[in-house]
């Protein structure tokens, strides 16, 4: 076999084997195949916007209006997010600082402490009103495979 051809061939049958062979060392070897896991914090891989968009069009049966729309929306939601983590990093700074002096600041702790909660309270809201945004372009069949697709976990806010 071709030496290239090694990591593809491992990687497409080293689960085969893990599982019909019931062996430790090929377990072993399988999950370091293994994709990483996913994160189930909101945007953090399931509402991005491109791959997203694309399930979301085919599962609902979206038009091109909707599909245009529903991109929209959540690139919005996207962007959030993002400035969401960049909020929470600039709370994790402000609380460490309250830590790392001679005495603990309190006013420091409680401005991380503040930014971190309005920055939830921010996408709170962003995330309330961009599904109302949703609801609104849908129709009741696609409002019901959506709510389906949240209930079972396969679409994570």
């Amino acid at each position: 076999m071709h030496p290239g051809m090694m990591h593809w061939w491992q990687s497409r049958h080293a689960r085969e084997y893990a599982v019909h062979a019931g062996c430790g060392s090929m377990m072993a070897h399988a999950a370091r195949w293994a994709a990483p896991p996913e994160h189930g914090d909101f945007g953090a891989g399931a509402f991005g916007v491109r791959r997203p968009l694309r399930y979301l069009a085919y599962k609902l049966e979206l038009d091109e209006r909707q599909v245009t729309e529903l991109a929209r929306i959540l690139n919005e939601l996207k962007t959030e997010r993002a400035q969401a983590e960049v909020d929470g990093r600039r709370a994790v700074a402000a609380l460490a600082d309250a830590i790392a002096g001679e005495t603990f600041d309190h006013e420091k702790a409680a401005e991380g402490a503040t930014l971190r909660v309005r920055s939830a309270e921010r996408l709170r809201d962003v995330l309330v009103q961009s599904l109302g945004r949703i609801h609104a372009i849908l129709k009741p069949e696609q409002r019901a495979r959506l709510a389906y697709l949240i209930r079972t976990g396969t679409l994570s806010l």
